[in-house]
């Protein structure tokens, strides 16, 4: 007998509504300190999560705070602090350094639906400014992601400062009427409402930054004086630098920002950390703009020490995979000297520290000693907390003896560490602690804010693999990889597993053993879910990350059928009920997998995915990826070679789409720039042309992600139902 697989619509629906509804923590900030009459000491922490509303359709933002009672190095008590607040219209916040006033960036729209912005400043119990930044006219839409955008206060809390769109000419058509004659004192008042126009530059081109940051072109950093409501463009960024994540330098004399070059031409830069970047800083006094690391490197998430002496921050090479392990580096302020805190670690020993692999370090991530780093990091399978001795350069373990799961760091501030911390089967805690003094980090004690259950019908674990000696890569000998299974609890009597084998995209990424809604779904379901970290995943070492370069459609490929027959040679998972779903390069992959080895799949989902690599270099937003993957050099001033466009499909699924059986459901973001929506089209037409059983969705105004609400919603249900129907 078959162990029970969900398999009504309106049930599942009613599942995918219970689950998606566990909210997801995004951010946390701490209190001024307070001592009460009785010498007693407590802070408030305020932390931002967002949750899928599905009747609006939309992510809804929402806060909630707690309290803490403490000695400044144990927590002695704690407690939520009043219910939940639904915020509206903030694009971002930032407390000032004393934690007396707090700055928000606010957008509304008016009767016609026109978007206005505002900067607001908040104070006690009350609003003390809020200045119409669309009405200034200084700029175009300030920036609220996490590529380039920052709300940063003065030391002096007297100056805000941000990024926006560089104001442009206004344009209008050569044979626009003209205007009837002014007279002098009209036409001066008219000149010095709004810039004269400029003729034939309507339909000007102008490059973005890619996927996600659409309509982000030529970034300038903006300042704020509070007193005055003066808004100022800061000139003196070189011409060919995108500026961005911006901070006040040391006794508010200038501007540390990071900088990305934009000529030739720019490529996406989301997931991106191989783009050239450096840290500048400008002069606000001479106006000078003054170089403080490398050139040749791809440079992020400067950050600034409590004593205002140094600046940590994320190095990588300025070209090769998109993502990689990277170095920790650090700037003195005042002896000019750089150093490496931290450096590349090529592979993983006696199951030691693996390197760096992270997309930012926290905003605020220093120890009040100045000379400790907070940052969360991939090991292996799991994202750990780890603190950096930038003086020693030694690296311990925050998380290591606590529960299985993914930590992930939101803030420190005097020492009280601020973190998330979920698992397969259980949706994301907050949890708080204080960092023990150096040489006693081992001994952190956390303490648990917001509890969240485990699901009990999930269990799950992590598999060790080793690939078979003719699988090995001879330059990269003897690596390992890992997958995570997630399975039903209640395992079945007679009867075994429809398996659902997903392999992650980038294809530098990972899974980590923290909460994934999908999965959960499909494992609440009656599925077994599979999430394959092959070689070339993040977390394992760079030698790991380099070995899948030229060898992708083959290495990552067999990695994943390794797994795979290993599950069901040794599982209670059923041979004859097994599906593929991935995204991106796992939907590579996916497409890879059902045509070698058509035999093992009876379904297949694949969203976004890459199934022509040759035919997706002219429209991608990343087309050195396209090259760098298939072991080719990348050059953006080179013209295209057919030899290499010849490797280029040698490599890519379509290679395979002859062999293809099984049935494939394809959903593809209408304005996806990673993965033009054209690369599931041809798929989609090429089994079609053999008679293989397809279906495609295309969701209009969602992007690579599909992360949209409805989207997200409507995916899971078509996912469901075609497995269902194709697993029978």
């Amino acid at each position: 007998m078959e162990p029970p697989l969900l398999n009504d619509a309106e049930e599942i629906a009613a599942l995918y509504r219970e689950l998606s509804q566990f909210p997801s923590l995004s951010s946390a900030s701490i209190g001024p300190e307070v001592t009460t009459q009785y010498g007693g000491k407590y802070c408030n922490v305020y932390t931002e999560w967002s949750q899928r509303d599905l009747e609006r359709a939309e992510n809804i933002k929402f806060c909630h705070q707690y309290l803490i009672f403490h000695d400044s190095h144990s927590i002695v008590y704690s407690s939520p602090s009043g219910n939940c607040t639904e915020i509206k219209g903030e694009l971002l916040s930032r407390d000032s350094p004393s934690g007396a006033q707090k700055a928000v960036l606010r957008k509304t729209s008016n009767t016609k639906g026109e978007e206005k912005q505002f900067l607001e400043v908040w104070e006690k119990n009350r609003k003390v400014k809020s200045i119409e930044l669309t009405a200034l006219e200084k700029h175009g839409q300030v920036y609220e992601d996490d590529q380039f955008g920052c709300l940063a206060w003065s030391h002096s809390e007297t100056h805000l400062l941000y990024v926006a769109e560089k104001k442009r000419p206004k344009a209008e058509s050569f044979f626009k009427p003209k205007a009837p004659e002014l007279s002098s004192e009209e036409e001066l008042a008219k000149t010095e409402r709004r810039d004269k126009a400029i003729k034939g530059e309507q339909f000007v081109f102008y490059e973005d930054w890619g996927e996600t940051l659409v309509a982000k072109s030529t970034p300038v950093l903006c300042v704020l004086d509070i007193e005055s409501n003066n808004v100022s463009v800061l000139e003196s960024v070189p011409e060919h630098i995108s500026p961005g994540q911006a901070f006040w330098a040391p006794g508010d004399t200038g501007v540390v920002f990071t900088g990305w070059w934009h000529e030739p031409f720019r490529l996406g830069l989301r997931y991106c950390t191989n783009r050239r970047s450096a840290i500048f800083y400008v002069d606000l006094t001479g106006g000078r703009c003054e170089l403080l690391s490398d050139d040749n490197k791809a440079i992020w998430s400067p950050r600034l020490s409590p004593d205002q002496c140094r600046i940590v921050y994320l190095e990588n090479p300025a070209s090769g995979p998109h993502q990689q392990c990277s170095r920790l580096c650090m700037y003195d302020w005042y002896t000019k000297l750089t150093s490496v805190v931290v450096e590349i670690v090529p592979r993983q020993s006696q199951g030691d520290f693996t390197g760096i692999y992270s997309t930012a370090l926290s905003e605020h991530c220093w120890a009040t000693d100045s000379q400790r780093v907070v940052l969360d990091t991939i090991q292996r399978s799991r994202q750990e907390l780890i603190v950096v001795d930038t003086v020693s350069g030694s690296v311990c373990s925050l998380t290591k003896g606590s529960r299985l799961g993914s930590w992930a760091l939101l803030t420190v501030d005097r020492d009280l560490l601020v973190a998330r911390f979920s698992t397969p089967n259980c949706p994301p805690m907050l949890m708080v602690a204080f960092l023990p003094p150096a040489g006693k980090e081992a001994e952190v004690n956390w303490v648990c804010l917001e509890e969240a259950s485990p699901i009990q019908e999930i269990s799950w674990d992590v598999r060790t693999l080793q690939p078979p000696p003719e699988q090995d890569n001879p330059q990269y000998a003897g690596l390992s990889f890992e997958a995570i299974l997630l399975r039903p609890t209640q395992e079945p009597k007679k009867a075994k597993f429809p398996l659902v084998v997903s392999p992650h995209g980038g294809p530098h990424s990972v899974f980590t053993t923290s909460w994934m809604l999908y999965p959960a779904l499909l494992c609440r379901m009656g599925f077994a879910v599979l999430l394959v970290n092959y070689r070339g995943s993040l977390g394992f070492g760079q030698d790991s990350v380099d070995s899948l370069l030229g060898k992708v459609g083959s290495q990552d490929v067999k990695d994943v059928q390794f797994c795979v027959e290993q599950v069901l040679h040794e599982e209670l998972t059923d041979p004859q009920r097994v599906a593929v779903f991935g995204g991106s390069h796992g939907g590579f992959l996916s497409c890879h997998l059902i045509g070698q080895y058509p035999g093992t799949y009876k379904a297949c989902v694949a969203r976004n995915p890459v199934v022509n690599v040759a035919s997706m270099v002219g429209s991608t937003d990343i087309p050195d990826w396209c090259l760098t993957e298939a072991g080719l050099p990348y050059d953006q001033t080179a013209l295209p070679d057919p030899r290499q466009g010849a490797e280029m499909l040698l490599c890519s699924p379509m290679q395979y789409v002859d062999k293809v059986q099984t049935p494939v459901l394809l959903m593809i973001g209408e304005e996806d720039r990673r993965v033009p929506p054209k690369q599931g089209l041809e798929y989609y037409r090429a089994l079609k042309a053999k008679g293989v059983p397809t279906r495609m969705l295309l969701y209009p105004g969602n992007n690579h992600s599909l992360s949209g609400v409805e989207a997200e919603a409507d995916g899971f249900m078509n996912i469901a139902l075609w497995l269902i129907q194709h697993l029978k």
